[in-house]
């Protein structure tokens, strides 16, 4: 209690202009006292005023008072000094040089806590009390302090730039939109912040998203990375375990296998750590952007805003996987198979199919399904995005039916929506070995697989590199991709299955009649990128296109 009772006096007994201890102390007719220097030198420099005034009320003298020293206070501020009573701290009250300095400050200048838009000048705490307390002044708009005020007066006019003018894209005085800038497209700067904050916000929310998505993208990639040690960690102890087995002939190639496993397993864990870290820089750039956009956001000088206004350019989506598949404990395991291969056959492993074996450890990749039930072992739950759904269909509940409508739905405004064709793509993209199936009504259908950023405008699934379908119309089936169609001479089914080997570059159709697989068409090539199924439904309305679930074993044909 004590200690407050001394910074109360330290307060009551300050000059009001320079915040240090009254020295030849005056008082004014008002009743506010000074330092004898600083209330001359203020009324000294307020050369504009006819009549002098209290720098802390505003009330004006005349004739100027003369200027008598307070004996009583000033015998005071001896005592004051004498026990030790200092002004307050220097440091939380002048400016230094980076700081915004008050225009009103005689002598050492004081830091501007607020800078007025209306006076176009700045002010310590002290200086801006009439802008609380005297009701004129209540109505100027009050920002946070800036250097840069004299940037929203009007060179040519000498007026504060209110204005914008969209046609020439610059901030006006009223005077400017009367002149020069008449006929002109002229807004309030207010009006046109206000536009264009909404553009920003929008594309904050871009930002935010692509961060997000992002972040996304490099938690699977950790988490990849965890189920490749695992895999591989697990396919060094099986293939320790054979091996022990073996005579001293085998141990030296149960090294040799083992330090291959541990290369190609640092091989896929070193591309993966790339790509982590480009999406971590991705992330780094996104949020200073989004700090960027903030900071200038909580700027209310709307000239300010208007001058420094970024060009907006829209951010770009990531190049990578939004869903990463996973599977763990596959990336080695036919190398298990082939070690056990070795115990059996011994020397012929070793000699003659020895280089096989060192290529299944860098290929990492499982034959390709010859049954129905080697299939059904990838198939997958595909369910379908609503922000790609073209307006003639509707999606049903459980998000893998979709119906043609006669009647084009309103739906909101996406990126990701298709425009022109009756198409719709999955949620899941797809990276490793899938199979799904997809079951029609009528005999008019596409059945698709394609990367994300195929046009959601003007074309179809197979009409560019983008994207490979399976068309369907009169019970007639062809192949389009880039635009080119490979007619298939094959009897309709309402049932289609499509398998994928992404890393092998392999896309299959199958042709499926009483749960018996044909296939129908095959290709071979690179994928570059995550692939999503989709479909094409172009029937009469009330057609319907699902993903279902695989049926039972079978052979295939």
């Amino acid at each position: 209690m004590a200690q407050k009772g001394v910074q109360l006096d330290k307060e009551s007994f300050s000059c009001l202009i320079c915040l240090d201890l009254l020295n030849d102390p005056v008082t004014i007719p008002c009743g506010h006292s000074y330092c004898m220097k600083c209330i001359k030198t203020y009324w000294n420099e307020e050369k504009e005023r006819e009549q002098p005034s209290c720098p802390h009320c505003r009330e004006s003298f005349t004739p100027r008072p003369v200027l008598v020293k307070n004996t009583m206070l000033a015998d005071l501020m001896e005592d004051l000094k004498k026990i030790g009573l200092q002004a307050a701290p220097t440091d939380r009250c002048y400016a230094e040089a980076e700081d915004v300095v008050c225009d009103f400050c005689s002598g050492r200048k004081r830091k501007a806590t607020k800078s007025c838009l209306c006076c176009l000048a700045s002010y310590c705490e002290n200086h801006l009390q009439p802008h609380h307390n005297v009701a004129p002044f209540k109505k100027h708009k009050l920002v946070d302090p800036s250097k840069n005020l004299q940037d929203n007066v009007c060179p040519r006019h000498d007026e504060v730039m209110k204005m914008f003018c969209r046609t020439d894209q610059k901030c006006i005085c009223y005077l400017c939109s009367l002149d020069e800038h008449k006929g002109h497209d002229t807004v309030s700067a207010a009006a046109e912040r206000t536009e264009r904050q909404r553009e920003m916000d929008v594309s904050r929310q871009q930002i935010q998203q692509g961060i997000q998505d992002r972040e996304k993208d490099v938690k699977l990639l950790q988490q990849e990375v965890e189920a490749i040690y695992q895999s591989a960690d697990k396919t060094v102890k099986d293939s320790e375990e054979i091996f022990t087995e073996l005579i001293s002939l085998l141990q030296k190639r149960s090294s040799d296998v083992k330090q291959q496993i541990w290369s190609q397993q640092e091989t896929e864990v070193r591309g993966i750590r790339e790509l982590e870290d480009k999406l971590q820089q991705e992330i780094t750039d996104l949020k200073r952007r989004d700090s960027e956009m903030k900071q200038l956001t909580d700027n209310e000088d709307n000239n300010q805003f208007l001058h420094n206004y970024p060009v907006l350019s829209p951010v770009s989506e990531s190049t990578h996987s939004s869903s990463i598949s996973i599977y763990p404990l596959r990336y080695f395991e036919d190398v298990t198979d082939a070690v056990s291969e070795v115990r059996g056959r011994l020397q012929d492993i070793l000699t003659d199919t020895w280089t096989n074996l060192s290529l299944t450890i860098t290929d990492v990749s499982e034959p390709e399904p010859k049954s129905r039930a080697e299939f059904l072992k990838y198939s997958c739950e595909i369910t379908l995005d609503p922000n790609t759904l073209n307006g003639r269909l509707l999606l049903s509940e459980d998000k893998r039916k979709v119906t043609i409508l006669k009647q084009l739905q309103s739906y909101s405004s996406h990126p990701d929506r298709f425009t022109d064709r009756p198409q719709v793509l999955s949620r899941e993209g797809l990276t490793g070995r899938h199979y799904c199936e997809v079951e029609v009504t009528e005999d008019i259908l596409g059945v698709a697989v394609s990367y994300k950023n195929v046009s959601r405008t003007g074309e179809g699934f197979g009409e560019s590199h983008k994207s490979w379908s399976l068309d369907c119309e009169a019970e007639t089936y062809e192949l389009w991709h880039n635009d080119t169609e490979t007619p298939i001479p094959f009897p309709y089914s309402p049932r289609t299955g499509v398998y994928l080997d992404h890393r092998a570059g392999v896309l299959s159709f199958y042709n499926i009649y009483e749960d018996i697989m044909y296939l129908m068409y095959r290709v071979q090539t690179t994928f570059t990128q995550p692939l999503y199924a989709g479909v094409y439904v172009y029937g009469t309305p009330g057609t319907t296109a699902e993903f279902v679930k695989p049926g039972s074993s079978s052979c295939l044909y």
